[in-house]
């Protein structure tokens, strides 16, 4: 056929970017330290910022009908007795329930205000994203502690024709202000058991799998 060469030309190409983590970058991806199966102590993470689609609860106390339970809209709001089209992404809970004071405070003497969050989503800053030869690919929310096997349980593993090995992490590094390539070895850390293939993952990740070339 005339146009074989071509596809197969555009096929190769897509797969190096792939493996590349669409950087264009032909030097060889860093490797994290290893991080334990068991978590041998946990602690907190960074703190919570509220995403699109969050559920949440807002609390004034002593005036529980200036409350209420709502979901942020897509567009990143809130409205609230009182209150109409508050932003609420991107901020910690914390903050929102201080912003939802202040408009309150025009109404009533000094309100106290809470902001629980119910059902969480977060913004894309704060997920972790799967991407390509895994049973199920997904956006998944960053808990604390999480690793990448965290993060595979629940996309499901590497499909059948994955190479697990030719992964990537993807991150933006804050410090230097740009993002950051490292490889990952999903093949030894879920069909060997290694340990060491084991990372601790960070909000923001997005892990990319391949397909094998055979």
């Amino acid at each position: 056929m005339p146009h074989t060469p071509a596809r197969l030309l555009a096929a190769a190409t897509l797969a190096s970017l792939v493996v590349t983590g669409c950087g264009g970058s032909s030097r060889p991806a860093k490797e994290l330290p290893p991080a334990s199966f068991v978590a041998m102590q946990e602690g907190p993470g960074e703190e919570y910022v509220i995403g699109p689609l969050d559920q949440l609860t807002v609390f004034v106390w002593r005036n529980p009908e200036l409350g209420a339970k709502v979901q942020v809209r897509p567009d990143g709001r809130i409205t609230t007795p009182l209150i109409t089209d508050m932003p609420a992404v991107g901020k910690t809970p914390s903050m929102l329930a201080e912003d939802i004071r202040l408009q309150l405070s025009q109404y009533i003497e000094d309100p106290l205000v809470s902001v629980i969050v119910d059902g969480f989503s977060g913004t894309f800053s704060q997920q972790i994203r799967v991407v390509g030869a895994t049973e199920k690919p997904a956006s998944i929310p960053y808990r604390a502690n999480m690793t990448v096997l965290d993060a595979m349980i629940a996309v499901g593993g590497l499909s059948e024709y994955a190479s697990g090995n030719s992964a990537r992490l993807i991150r933006f590094d804050k410090a230097a202000g740009k993002q950051q390539e490292y490889k990952l070895r999903l093949g030894d850390l879920l069909k060997k058991g290694d340990s060491k293939a084991n990372v601790m993952l960070a909000p923001g990740d997005v892990i990319i799998i391949p397909e094998s070339m055979f």
